[in-house]
């Protein structure tokens, strides 16, 4: 591919207030680069604004530039997790409708898990706990405004859809804490209109640091794609900035 493209997110796939959200413009990143990426958030990606994906030094390695700072970086990825069985489509709608998140979310306006967010605006996507497993899930019935053009969801968010659950197995509560670094495989896309499943497990949590894992399920309980994100809480200095 060529040494420089451009990247845009626009308003509607937002995260924190006035940034991207982190899933999805990390697939966007590994869309344009064509290869399982590892992507580094080094600040919040602006939106409605054209962000250069350039090519660093190093073979594989890329940045992404608002101007000449750097905001995103991405590296090869490798992605090893095992993902434990899935919960029903039921069983993760029963979850889903007993979400804390409802009442108490950092970011109502989220894409992906803000509630917020209109039906077929966000994704509304409101992990929490099954009952009697160690996970979270949610379901996801994708709409139409997601579609590539062939009936099947665009990677981009499914890599969006993979991101917030993870975040809600931290079961934080109002407590803000933000993508670091995110890894996502997609083995198949799902189609519009499918019921899926995603669920969500932790893997590490070390003090202000945590690494989950999630995966999506189409409708026969197979699994499409996985995903791996750091996430880390802000010093109290740097949330009320």
């Amino acid at each position: 591919m060529a040494t420089e493209r451009h990247i845009r997110v626009a308003s509607r796939f937002c995260g924190p207030p006035g940034s991207a959200n982190g899933g999805y413009v990390a697939g966007l990143v590994a869309q344009a680069i064509g290869s399982l990426v590892t992507v580094r958030l080094l600040r919040p990606p602006p939106l409605e604004t054209d962000l250069a994906l350039v090519a660093a030094e190093e073979p594989g390695h890329w940045a992404v530039l608002h101007g000449t700072q750097r905001v995103i970086e991405a590296r090869p990825g490798t992605l090893d997790l095992i993902a434990p069985p899935p919960p029903t489509y039921v069983e993760a709608l029963e979850a889903s409708l007993h979400a804390p998140g409802l009442l108490e979310h950092p970011c109502p306006g989220c894409f992906v898990c803000g509630p917020g967010r209109a039906r077929g605006d966000g994704l509304r996507l409101f992990a929490s706990p099954v009952s009697g497993r160690d996970i979270a899930a949610a379901p996801w019935l994708p709409d139409e405004s997601l579609s590539q053009g062939d009936g099947k969801v665009r990677p981009e968010f499914i890599a969006a859809a993979l991101d917030c659950p993870g975040f809600h197995a931290l079961r934080t509560g109002r407590r803000l804490w933000l993508l670091g670094e995110y890894t996502c495989h997609i083995d198949r896309l799902v189609h519009v209109g499918e019921p899926c499943v995603i669920s969500a497990w932790q893997l590490t949590v070390r003090g202000r640091v945590a690494t989950v894992g999630t995966a999506l399920f189409d409708e026969d309980g197979q699994l499409c794609a996985m995903a791996r994100g750091t996430w880390i809480e802000p010093r109290p200095a740097a949330q009320s900035a």
